[in-house]
């Protein structure tokens, strides 16, 4: 990955609808050398995805849970299970497995307080091995990005 590399991807991260003619014109290469570049650069993965970032609150997703998790034991078969049955849950927007005192911290996205307990009486409590939870809520965000500063 090269210098123009870098400014390729900070310029996708910013507006990934940017069209291939409009990035050469701001890197000053053609519009094959860029494009060819893109391509490159999402076939050895580095590119992996393009998505389109939702407002949560204009969804009804704006209530944020970090819930920290504990698995009754650490046997590989527990693991998996967990990992296999937590990734099937919408709510679960990421899951981390961590070490320290919890082996799990999920962050859950809905849209209140009603709906976070149906969540975790109706689903989250319901999936084998869990040992024990610790809930903490979102009161207001400083930093939220998806860019990397290359």
């Amino acid at each position: 990955m090269d210098a123009l590399d870098r400014k390729i991807l900070n310029a996708l991260q910013a507006n990934a609808k940017i069209t291939t003619k409009e990035l050469a014109t701001k890197m000053h290469l053609s519009v094959t050398a860029v494009y060819e570049r893109i391509k490159k650069m999402e076939r050895e993965g580095l590119i992996q995805n393009y998505v389109a970032l939702l407002n949560r609150n204009k969804i009804q997703k704006g209530f944020v849970v970090f819930c920290h998790l504990k698995l009754i034991q650490h046997a590989k078969d527990f693991l998996l299970t967990f990992e296999n049955e937590v990734v099937q849950l919408d709510e679960v927007l990421e899951c981390f497995h961590v070490s320290g005192d919890y082996d799990y911290i999920l962050k859950i996205c809905v849209n209140n307080m009603e709906e976070y307990r149906e969540f975790m009486v109706a689903k989250l409590t319901t999936l084998q091995h869990i040992g024990s939870t610790h809930s903490t809520f979102m009161i207001g965000e400083v930093k939220n990005t998806t860019s990397f500063r290359l």
